[in-house]
């Protein structure tokens, strides 16, 4: 615990990266309700099948190439607010053009809308391209196509139930990563450090997708400790979804504590200042805490080093200016 506790830093102005953030989950319950009708229940959720079924039913409301274009262009001015300079933000491209019957069109419109949002708000937004574990290896191979076309998707990833193991889709992950593209998948979220392990290997996962159950494997631990593998917690969805009982009970203090890379997200259940604030209210953590979860997640980022350098130099700046408390 540190001695700055209670320091009043204007969180929204802390330059952050946000690095697990899934977009179709960000879309502003306004802008749900004029493409079709009025928000479903933002949670609890009492099973995972739930939460997916729920997020199902709000991109079944995105048809058009204005509905992605504008999807994505509010995702920028929110995250800009938050304080977001550099986002990689999870998009299911594939899974979208099959259901619209468009292939490249979803892609092209997020596309489209992020480099629109970047220019107006200064966010710098790059794509990891996801693909439901349940769903087919082929289909895994068409995001696969799809990524290698443009130089904004810098990886793709497993993300979904982890019941459903990543072994049918080894050959896909391989030529992924042969074709220099990043690889992250969801780990250790509903299942556990065997989970992590197959992701590492069958994966070659360089980040986890949440990675809290982490904790149950001392040999784990350290192994991740000493590959510097960075985990995308999200505190806040992992309450919504039932996988920790509460704010107070989330092992992120008890993960930092053990020497991993924790680095803060969202899912796109909140906003990324609110979740920093949590975590400042439940946690006690002062800014100095809070300047080294927003360095973690730059230093976590696939930007490139000139990027995390002015950025970090920012955070850096943030730390020094003089606390209103």
């Amino acid at each position: 615990m540190r001695d700055d506790i209670g320091g009043g830093r204007d969180i929204t102005r802390l330059p952050k990266a946000h690095l697990h953030v899934h977009l179709e989950s960000t879309v502003r319950p306004r802008t749900v309700r004029e493409l079709g009708g009025p928000p479903e229940p933002e949670g609890p959720f009492r099973t995972f099948r739930e939460f997916a079924d729920q997020r199902a039913r709000v991109r079944e409301r995105l048809v058009t190439a204005d509905h992605f274009r504008r999807m994505a262009l509010e995702f920028c001015e929110d995250e800009a607010a938050q304080g977001t300079r550099y986002a990689e933000v999870t998009f299911t491209a594939a899974a979208h053009g099959e259901r619209v019957g468009s292939p490249e069109m979803p892609l092209e419109a997020v596309l489209e809308g992020l480099a629109e949002g970047s220019a107006r708000y200064g966010i710098i937004c790059r794509v990891l391209l996801d693909h439901s574990r349940r769903r087919p290896a082929e289909r895994l191979r068409r995001t696969l196509e799809l990524a290698l076309r443009h130089d904004e998707v810098i990886g793709i990833g497993l993300a979904g139930d982890e019941s459903h193991p990543l072994a049918p889709f080894a050959d896909v992950l391989d030529a992924a990563r042969d074709a220099g593209l990043h690889l992250v998948h969801h780990a250790g979220e509903t299942a556990g450090p065997a989970s992590v392990r197959e992701a590492l290997t069958l994966g070659h996962a360089e980040r986890l997708g949440h990675g809290i159950r982490v904790l149950d494997d001392g040999e784990l631990v350290a192994e991740l400790r000493e590959r510097r593998v960075p985990l995308e917690v999200c505190p806040t969805s992992n309450v919504l979804l039932g996988l920790v009982p509460s704010l107070r009970e989330h092992p992120l203090p008890r993960l930092r504590a053990a020497g991993l890379v924790v680095t803060v997200n969202t899912d796109g259940e909140t906003a990324l200042a609110e979740e920093y604030a949590r975590l400042r209210e439940v946690f006690g953590y002062g800014d100095t805490d809070l300047a080294e979860l927003a360095r973690a997640s730059v230093e976590a980022s696939f930007a490139p080093e000139e990027v995390k350098a002015r950025l970090l130099a920012q955070v850096d700046g943030w730390l020094a200016a003089p606390d209103p408390a």
